[in-house]
């Protein structure tokens, strides 16, 4: 098991999440119950993924749970794409979270390859 509190990936996601909840209080109010639900709960789920695995007793598991925060960060990704051609969001500010995003990415998806 590890300690996820102390992993580099969940501080960096957790701050992202914080980050896209920031960026969306921006979006019109129309928007509530679509796209910045979704882009929350989406974010959420990648420190949250990474938090339930672990706790898994196999490193097996704990690489499925980052496997589907991998999978909800492109979902996040894409969600801003989409904020972005709906002009909710600048894209200096879109390419600033997708930087972020991707480098969250890419760590998780190496420590993922030293589970297996």
């Amino acid at each position: 098991m590890h300690q996820f509190k102390e992993l580099l990936i969940w501080k960096k996601s957790r701050s992202f999440c914080s980050k896209i909840y920031s960026v969306t209080a921006t979006f019109p109010s129309e928007e509530k119950f679509g796209i910045i639900n979704q882009l929350r709960r989406a974010s959420v789920s990648i420190p949250s993924n990474i938090a339930e695995g672990s706790s898994r007793n196999s490193n097996k598991d704990f690489a499925r749970f980052l496997e589907i925060a991998i999978g909800s960060a492109y979902e996040v990704e894409t969600q801003l794409l989409i904020s972005s051609d709906l002009g909710f969001i600048n894209e200096e500010s879109t390419t600033e979270l997708i930087n972020l995003l991707e480098e969250i990415t890419k760590m998780t998806s190496r420590f993922r390859a030293t589970l297996l």
